[in-house]
């Protein structure tokens, strides 16, 4: 099940990656991140206990080469893998579309439905 959720995320991640090269989207993300609401709810976040220590962890992580080295190289591995699953995807979809056309061309005679109720 672990794996399952791996390549989700992966996908997650390689959708996140093409949706910032998206100028709507990023448009769309500005207009949010300037709203008071959003940025009332970023400043509480960041007071967090949690969020402080991730905060920690990372400044920590971007001081070492080493680390810093091998969490891009499974970042970059994580966003191929995703990238590759959202193909699979994207096609089984899109090959899915195709039969969903190809059966519902039958040769029955289909009646409409008038709702003269």
């Amino acid at each position: 099940h672990r794996h399952s959720t791996m390549s989700m995320n992966n996908m997650l991640l390689a959708q996140l990656m093409k949706d910032l090269q998206d100028p709507e989207i990023m448009a769309e993300a500005q207009k949010m991140m300037r709203s008071p609401e959003f940025q009332a709810q970023m400043k509480k976040m960041s007071e967090s206990p949690a969020f402080k220590q991730a905060i920690n962890q990372t400044k920590d992580m971007l001081k070492d080469p080493e680390k810093m080295q091998e969490m891009e190289k499974k970042m970059k591995a994580a966003v191929e893998a995703g990238s590759k699953e959202l193909e699979k995807t994207n096609a089984s979809k899109d090959a899915a579309k195709s039969t969903d056309a190809n059966t519902e061309e039958s040769d029955e005679l289909e009646v409409p439905n008038l709702n003269i109720n």
